[in-house]
């Protein structure tokens, strides 16, 4: 009796436990980690619904699992950092516990693998990006006529517009989109506002990146534009937006906002415009005071 007690407990506390798993996302990575005689899978596709079939019977069994993003060079890395093996799957368990607290990762919920590999490396892009931009910003110093930190002036700028923005977007649910282009690729942070009747509530991470990415563009006077579209049931979408200049925003006339959404980028060939959509002039932001932040 007291042998049944024991295993029954231990069942409970299994499901307690909550696990990550590293994935192979692409076939490229699923190569590299083949170098490695304990990594015993050999087709990509094979592993994939290996996986699929763990995490369903994780989730059946109640327990959490995250996944993250496993990419064999920085396993590489670290495993040489750390003294170990690679060709160990202890060294993999190690690798994978610590991108568990550094690294992006996703829960999964029972949603199909082919919609979580996506959004997965969605998320990676994303806490990439912050990552670079961040470095960006901190490397920019301070200014050597005031010695004001350009970073941090920059970010409570960006802050700033980015209120200002919501504040007199029209009622809905709100996408905004910031693009900054400069060496060696074009930055882009994506920020979604839901409408729910009452006071705006933003997503921290998603506010934190998207302040950071407008803020370098405004630092750097780079190249960019921050585009906006508002949804509500009943009326058509309202699209507009600006263009990053002198440390600030300028507004996209009409026409500027329709050629950039209806111009194919890649050919320069017209595209239909949608219906039920209207391509507008953005609203005052009410900046009567000169611009905060550094902007010598």
């Amino acid at each position: 009796m007291t042998h049944t007690d024991s295993r029954t407990m231990r069942r409970v506390l299994h499901r307690e436990i909550a696990g990550t798993i590293g994935l192979l996302t692409d076939e490229h990575d699923f190569r590299a980690m083949r170098r490695y005689r304990s990594f015993t899978f050999d087709d990509h596709a094979a592993y994939l619904k290996h996986v699929e079939g763990l995490l369903r019977t994780r989730a059946l069994q109640g327990s959490h699992t995250a996944v993250a993003l496993f990419d064999p060079e920085e396993y590489a890395e670290f495993c040489t950092q750390k003294g170990l093996d690679p060709d160990n799957p202890s060294s993999r368990t190690r690798f994978t516990a610590r991108l568990a607290v550094t690294g992006p990762t996703l829960p999964y919920e029972g949603q199909p693998l082919s919609d979580l590999l996506p959004a997965l490396v969605d998320e990676a892009v994303r806490q990439a990006t912050w990552e670079y931009a961040t470095t960006l910003l901190a490397r920019l110093g301070a200014c050597t006529s005031c010695g004001e930190d350009i970073g941090r002036a920059a970010f409570t700028r960006a802050s700033d517009l980015l209120v200002r923005i919501l504040d007199t977007a029209p009622s809905g649910n709100r996408h905004l989109v910031c693009s900054v282009t400069g060496p060696p690729e074009t930055l882009v942070a994506a920020l979604h506002v839901a409408d729910t009747g009452g006071p705006v509530e933003l997503d921290e991470t998603e506010a934190l990146e998207f302040a950071t990415v407008l803020a370098l563009g405004l630092a750097t006077e780079s190249p960019g534009g921050l585009v906006i579209r508002a949804s509500a049931q009943g009326s058509p979408d309202r699209v507009y937006g600006w263009r990053l200049r002198a440390y600030g925003l300028e507004p996209l006339t009409a026409g500027e906002v329709f050629d950039a959404y209806c111009t194919d980028v890649e050919s320069g060939d017209l595209i239909s415009p949608e219906s039920n959509v209207d391509y507008c002039e953005p609203p005052d932001l009410g900046e009567e005071k000169p611009a905060q932040g550094h902007h010598h």
